[in-house]
């Protein structure tokens, strides 16, 4: 009878431990983060050492959850702006030996979840059948700069929560806000207390509370959105023969998005040229935001007024084109009648224009020839 039993043994021999396998995953995820952050030319700070700490014990519960029931919690990480959480977070995702992940940003997935629920309109269960084939084979759903700022939204986001938790997807989280603090308009938040309500309840919440502006180092080279500039006037500045022209009258044109016309100032090969009014002052969205980020990889956004001179609408949709600009790493030029300093001082009543803020403090600043 032993020897009957002997191949099955030595199978069971072969078997890699999960526990071995698991502490193995941890120690390389560990060694893979701390090598991105010497190749990036730092350390790692408490803070994000607490974090990184956190996240391992994620990627644990993820594996273990191949052999056992139990379904891992999501993690929704907090904190101010440049403290390194969405950089530890895409370190952590890139070295997660795990197939079924996928990252997505705010905009760009609403938008895809949109034209899925518009594909589905008339079925009483669309927004459920959109989030499915949008996630479809995911088990780890990592949503960079999680925010809510349009009461529209709250509804929707509300319904696609409870569907990844309903559907055992993991959910992995960066955020400039605590949970409590989503949807910040006391007007409206409300409408997103169930949603919070859901974060809670399905994800553990951890703070990253370092002190250091990761953003304020020097760079040794800007690309992308860094290498772009705040422009404002200045009487007292030499004319620069290298700044470019604005654009003549002439140069107006249209960009075409499905059936809708945009007119801009301009359009040069890959740089866009538009004006505050064309791109904030109509009703642009996401929908024109985020193929014109691929379409375009230097923007020129001109007349840019004080905030407080902005109604909320046109408020909002700048916050939102920064936001697209800035994860998409597009090359953004402002030229305003307000030094950036300036600018930052009208945008103090409204509360959730940090972000935004945070952004443009990453642009070049230059003083303009004033004629």
């Amino acid at each position: 009878m032993c020897h009957r039993l002997l191949p099955r043994c030595r199978r069971v021999k072969g078997i890699i431990n999960p526990v071995a396998r698991s502490k193995s995953i941890r120690t390389d995820l560990a060694a893979a983060i701390e090598e991105s952050a010497a190749g990036a030319g730092f350390r790692l700070d408490d803070a994000q050492i607490l974090v990184r700490d956190r996240l391992l014990g994620l990627s644990e519960d993820l594996l273990a959850s191949r052999w056992r029931r139990a379904q891992p919690r999501g993690l929704y990480v907090w904190g101010d702006a440049g403290r390194g959480k969405s950089w530890l977070l895409d370190a952590y995702f890139r070295a997660l030996p795990i197939q079924a992940k996928r990252r997505v940003h705010f905009h760009g997935f609403f938008d895809q979840l949109h034209r899925r629920i518009h594909e589905h309109q008339g079925e009483a269960s669309a927004v459920e059948s959109a989030v499915r084939e949008l996630t479809d084979g995911v088990k780890l759903l990592y949503f960079d700069e999680f925010h809510v700022h349009d009461s529209g939204d709250a509804a929707l986001l509300t319904r696609l929560l409870r569907q990844l938790f309903a559907t055992n997807v993991v959910l992995l989280a960066s955020s400039n806000y605590a949970p409590a603090s989503l949807l910040p308009n006391p007007i409206w938040h409300h409408l997103f207390e169930p949603g919070i309500e859901l974060i809670q309840t399905n994800m553990d919440i951890i703070a990253l509370q370092g002190t250091e502006d990761y953003r304020a180092r020097p760079q040794s080279s800007l690309t992308g959105f860094r290498s772009g500039r705040w422009i404002s006037p200045d009487p007292s500045v030499q004319q620069d023969r290298h700044t470019p022209q604005n654009p003549k009258a002439s140069e107006a044109v249209e960009l075409i998005v499905g059936s809708r016309r945009f007119p801009v100032a301009a359009h040069r090969g890959t740089e866009l040229w538009i004006t505050f009014e064309q791109l904030c002052g109509a009703q642009t969205s996401s929908v024109e935001y985020l193929p014109w980020a691929q379409q375009f990889n230097h923007w020129v956004l001109l007349d840019l007024p004080s905030f407080a001179d902005i109604d909320p609408e046109a408020q909002q949709r700048l916050i939102n084109v920064i936001d697209v600009l800035c994860d998409a790493d597009v090359r953004t030029t402002i030229q305003s009648p307000l030094t950036l300093e300036e600018f930052r001082a009208t945008t103090q009543n409204r509360p959730d224009a940090f972000r935004m803020m945070s952004r443009l403090q990453l642009l070049q600043t230059q003083h303009q020839f004033q004629p």
